[in-house]
């Protein structure tokens, strides 16, 4: 009977062990997985609640920062939609932020809190451990439009807001990512008056007035008119085919940065409208992922 008591608690170790391990393992391989954290508050304005969501990378210890701005006209969208979040896998924190969309605001209000959210990570990434040394900002579409303003305005006070506080920090950015985005309202206006003059118009709502009767706020919200000798890189992708937001606002920022002598690369799409995979597959995958690295990780002399 003794023998047959060993031999059970034997028999029963042997079937132990697997269970002990099995949590182990799965636990190794969690450990390579990104991590997100989600609907961390930067900021509240109004009683609005600003969110922002964090995808790391599994090491996140001084990876570089890419801060996406969702499209949406400026009234729809939300950061759930994060295009590049799989920059994770290539080493870099992706933070998909929210902003006030029209029905809650108008210009500037929109890029007031693109800004603060770039201040408020640059005041907690010991928290969180990636690295603000470079920052890259990235959108689509109303996104792009934020993203090439936030980057091409760093020292515009009246662009600046006070959103969220931080104000010790900067919302400077290193680099610039543009998917589709406008950046020219005055000459959209007279290209696609139904985008921004007619009743309902996206542009119209942004700026609480069609852009005939706003030209001074039209004009303070395209990135086009602020470019300077001292921006960030810009990179852009844009559809031929596209009709919403037509090729010709990235051909206009471009002319500006060509200028001032600013390192510009414009991707055109020959077959593509406006949004849609095709944007975030290869071989466009390899081109941002070489750019960000280019401009965020730049070589040791």
């Amino acid at each position: 009977m003794r023998k047959f008591s060993q031999r059970s608690r034997l028999t029963a170790s042997l079937c132990i062990v697997p269970m002990l391990l099995l949590p182990c393992s799965l636990t190794a391989a969690e450990a390579t997985k990104p991590k997100v954290v989600r609907d961390i508050e930067f900021a509240v304005v109004d009683g609005h609640s600003l969110k922002l969501d964090l995808h790391m990378p599994s090491e996140t210890a001084d990876s570089p920062l890419v801060v996406w701005i969702h499209g949406g006209g400026w009234r729809n969208g939300s950061k759930e939609r994060c295009q590049v979040h799989w920059l994770t896998k290539h080493g870099f924190t992706v933070a998909s932020i929210s902003y006030r969309l029209s029905s809650k605001g108008t210009f500037p209000d929109q890029i007031h809190d693109c800004k603060a959210a770039v201040r408020w990570l640059r005041a907690n990434a010991n928290k969180y451990g990636f690295s603000t040394a470079r920052i890259a900002v990235a959108g689509s579409s109303a996104g792009g439009h934020l993203a090439a303003l936030l980057g091409t305005t760093a020292d515009v006070e009246e662009l600046e807001g006070t959103v969220g506080g931080n104000l010790d920090q900067s919302s400077h950015v290193d680099a610039i990512v543009d998917y589709f985005g406008p950046t020219d309202f005055v000459l959209r206006s007279k290209t696609q008056p139904d985008k921004t003059t007619k009743k309902n118009a996206p542009v119209r709502l942004l700026l609480g007035g069609p852009v005939d009767e706003k030209i001074e706020l039209a004009r303070l919200a395209s990135p086009a008119l602020h470019v300077t000798s001292d921006d960030p890189p810009l990179l852009i992708f844009h559809g031929k085919k596209d009709r919403t937001v037509l090729f010709a606002q990235s051909e206009r920022i471009v002319e500006e940065y060509n200028k001032v002598n600013r390192l510009v690369t414009l991707h055109a799409l020959e077959n593509a409208g406006h949004a849609g995979g095709v944007f975030y597959r290869e071989p466009n995958q390899t081109r941002l992922v070489n750019f960000l690295d280019k401009h965020l990780r730049p070589k040791k002399k």
